[in-house]
């Protein structure tokens, strides 16, 4: 059993972030010594290191709550995984889009660049203010 300071240090994380998922619902309430002192398990540990995991791939705190009652249930637990996962391929696929149409649209003014840095006028600008952009939408 861990105290909060010695969980947040294990799993690289501040007592105030493990007191906030507490209260998120992302991590159960604790149990306590008789002094007050919240007591944690290596499961709690766990499951701390699994919501900081789902954050490094993109997933907002709502949605890990959505995913944790999924892995909570014990019914028809990997048919809910799937759906939830798929949903978010769709989301990360759109957004590569977009990001790769931010590319273009930034390539297109780079190249209406003289890269002269005492021009007054710069073409970059001008062309934000007064062109919609050469990439296609597709």
């Amino acid at each position: 059993m861990y105290r909060i300071s010695e969980l947040a240090k294990r799993c690289g994380v501040n007592k105030e972030t493990i007191r906030y998922y507490e209260k998120r619902q992302l991590l159960p309430l604790p149990t306590r010594t008789e002094a007050g002192y919240r007591l944690y398990s290596d499961a709690d540990a766990k499951r701390i290191q699994f919501i900081k995991r789902l954050q490094q791939l993109g997933f907002s705190l709502t949605e890990i709550h959505q995913l944790l009652g999924i892995v909570d249930q014990d019914k028809e637990r990997c048919a809910n995984m799937y759906a939830f996962v798929s949903k978010k391929v769709e989301e990360v696929q759109k957004q590569i889009k977009d990001l790769q149409r931010v590319v273009c649209m930034l390539q297109d003014l780079q190249k209406r660049c003289p890269d002269e840095k005492t021009l007054y006028e710069c073409p970059i600008i001008e062309t934000l203010v007064h062109e919609k952009g050469d990439c296609d939408e597709s």
